[in-house]
């Protein structure tokens, strides 16, 4: 017998902007009765990741709040809660929000629905898998995706195969080490880099290790 999931409500602040989520409660739920994780290679530990607010999460959606995305087609990868989704969808953007969990969709409608919002385009994608009909796009966003250092190669080589000739790409990284491994293989691709510190982070409750990578290409 498992312990029932347990969730919690919350309001998030960006700029002048409330964003109402439904989360898992913490770090340490677990509900997978049909093992469909299981089945995905996604182990009880790993399970609740995508379900909490994370302070990369945090760092994207504030510091996409204020960033041009007028006229953009935008995909989140990896999204989780997908609060920087919920942002761009608050803002009227072309937002596709995407996971490999097979639970994002669900906590994704129900936090749509919490913000009173329009049905935000979803897929639920594997990096590693060549074909999916999720198209090309003029802005990729994610947060803390470079997990591993095996995450390097499928990060980069997906956002190359969904990314148009002319577009940008912010990822935050918390810091784990990878992020020069990605910036040399996106350099290889023919990507520009540069790599900032976000600003005025005063909203997390700790002092931010990581960095905000910026990849972009001119056409």
């Amino acid at each position: 017998m498992t312990n029932p999931l347990r969730i919690r409500y919350q309001t998030i602040e960006i700029g002048s902007t409330d964003i109402h989520v439904c989360t898992l409660r913490d770090n340490q739920q677990f509900d997978d009765p049909k093992g469909i994780a299981a089945k995905l290679g996604i182990s009880s530990a790993t399970w609740p990741i995508f379900g909490v607010i994370w302070p990369s999460s945090l760092v994207l959606a504030h510091y996409i709040s204020t960033f041009p995305t007028e006229n953009k087609r935008i995909l989140e990868m990896g999204c989780g809660m997908a609060l920087s989704s919920l942002l761009l969808n608050e803002q009227n953007a072309n937002i596709t929000a995407t996971d490999y969990h097979p639970e994002t969709e669900f906590f994704l409608k129900r936090n749509t629905l919490l913000n009173h919002g329009k049905n935000i385009d979803y897929q639920r994608v594997d990096w590693a898998d060549k074909i999916n009909s999720l198209g090309l796009f003029d802005l990729i966003i994610g947060s803390d995706i470079l997990y591993e250092e095996s995450h390097v190669q499928l990060v980069a080589d997906f956002i190359d195969c969904h990314a148009n000739p002319k577009n940008e790409i912010i990822l935050v990284d918390p810091g784990r080490g990878n992020k020069n491994k990605l910036a040399k293989e996106m350099q290889r691709k023919g990507y520009n880099y540069t790599a900032i510190k976000p600003d005025h982070t005063n909203y997390l409750d700790q002092p931010f290790k990581g960095f905000i990578l910026k990849f972009w290409r001119d056409g």
